[in-house]
């Protein structure tokens, strides 16, 4: 194989040979080859995509480029969640200790904020003492003791897929559907999981805001997982405005606790509910929707969901007593509340500019090396179709500064609009996808 002319092979829209794949991209992981030809290779994806049979080959090269896990001693179905990314989006807080407390093992491998959207890692490092830095060995162990383990992706999973994403963040490349599709499915296919539901986030906070590219990258990684006996379902979600009304890490974390208690934001509990059905249908603990629904609403209200994060955090040296007092939580020093200054209507909440917003308050990494301070951001009551008069709050500040506060007010004054007239509401879960196509959702 000589690496230009398989560039050129791709650049020019012929099909890749399997063997020469793995040629190719063997002799990148031994060093063989440079990153300048590699990014060639990826800017040709980008353009030309991949077939079914290129796909695959990546997705293998991709998951046995590292260990892959075998959860199989451990009774049960194994399910994962995989979110999109989006603006105050803590599901993954609620639905991890929800859908174990129910009997289904849920061994969770999550990252760190990206962009303008946050990161579990980075909420969970909120809790005082929660470690995500756990081995693969320490995370089968509390997998079989408590049901599930949130940990962050480790060196010995998928190192070609991170190598490969280190070049698409500063090529250009990172939208490609085949490229996105394979790295996410070949880090969740190296889990060792038997489902996979993903949360498919739509609307101006995702990373993929068009609908119709959302649905194309929901469909190409459901493919992979039927390929690989990963039975895998998605859900869209709304992200034209953000989740809750938190945003930023500790927030999160406490309004996480609020609906692990029965409590919270109704949109953070629709959303977590219907994503613990599909998890629960995975899992063989539910025969449909209505009765996975039904199951997950009693965990949370009961509070079985409530102390299965109390094992969580113990198990992982966090400080469980967060749960009862959010308050030991890392707190803000400065608060500042935002008021409409008119009568009106909300018609948009813009997500990606909160979250903008929250990186620049500091909650967020405007660089890779950048220090998150975990108490600062926003909490947002605004939501689309609410009517509000001069002195209503729209939102409260939590920065490090007065300065900051202010241009933090600022920036949540530019991404709220009031207008005289309620506008439509775009449905918060308006689809399910699975391998049978597109339908719907019906709660």
């Amino acid at each position: 194989m000589i690496p230009y002319q398989f560039i050129q092979e791709k650049r020019d829209g012929r099909a890749l040979a399997p063997e020469a794949m793995r040629e190719f991209f063997q002799a990148y992981i031994d060093g063989e080859l440079a990153d300048y030809q590699m990014s060639a290779f990826l800017m040709a994806v980008y353009f030309q995509g991949l077939d079914d049979g290129e796909l695959s080959t990546l997705v293998d090269l991709m998951v046995h480029s590292g260990a892959v896990m075998d959860f199989s001693a451990i009774p049960g179905k194994k399910i994962d969640k995989h979110s999109t990314g989006g603006v105050g989006d803590k599901v993954s807080l609620v639905l991890a200790p929800l859908v174990a407390s129910l009997g289904v093992p849920v061994p969770m491998m999550s990252g760190r904020g990206l962009g303008h959207t946050g990161g579990t890692l980075d909420k969970l490092e909120s809790i005082p003492g929660f470690r995500t830095d756990l081995s693969l060995s320490e995370f089968e162990e509390l997998l079989e003791e408590n049901g599930c383990a949130l940990i962050g992706q480790t060196e010995e999973i998928a190192p070609l897929d991170r190598k490969l994403y280190a070049l698409r963040d500063v090529t250009g490349t990172v939208e490609s559907i085949p490229l996105i599709a394979s790295s996410i499915m070949s880090k969740k296919l190296a889990e060792g999981l038997d489902g996979l539901v993903i949360d498919l986030k739509t609307g101006s906070g995702a990373f993929i805001p068009e609908l119709e590219r959302g649905l194309e990258l929901a469909e190409t990684m459901i493919g992979i997982g039927d390929r690989y006996g990963c039975e895998t379902v998605a859900l869209v979600t709304a992200m034209d405005r953000p989740l809750g009304y938190a945003v930023g890490n500790a927030l999160e974390v406490e309004e996480a606790i609020l609906a692990l208690q029965g409590g919270g934001p109704d949109d953070l509990r629709e959303v977590t509910i219907a994503l613990a059905a599909e998890m629960l249908i995975l899992g063989g603990v539910a025969e449909g929707i209505e009765e996975g629904r039904g199951l997950a609403s009693a965990a949370l209200d009961d509070g079985r969901a409530l102390e299965k994060m109390r094992e969580i955090i113990e198990a992982q040296g966090g400080n469980p007593a967060v749960l009862d007092d959010p308050a030991l939580l890392p707190q803000a020093p400065v608060r500042r509340v935002v008021e409409a200054g008119r009568k009106g209507y909300i018609s948009e909440v813009n997500a990606q500019a909160i979250g903008r917003a929250a990186v620049a308050l500091g909650a967020g990494r405007a660089t890779l090396d950048a220090v998150i301070d975990p108490g600062v951001g926003f909490h947002i009551t605004a939501k689309p179709g609410d009517e509000v008069d001069e002195e209503v709050a729209l939102a409260t500040v939590y920065a490090a500064t007065s300065e900051a506060a202010e241009r933090g007010a600022a920036a949540v004054e530019a991404a709220i609009t009031i207008e005289s007239a309620p506008g439509p509401i775009p449905p918060l879960i308006p689809y399910r996808v699975t391998r049978d196509g597109v339908s719907e959702y019906q709660a």
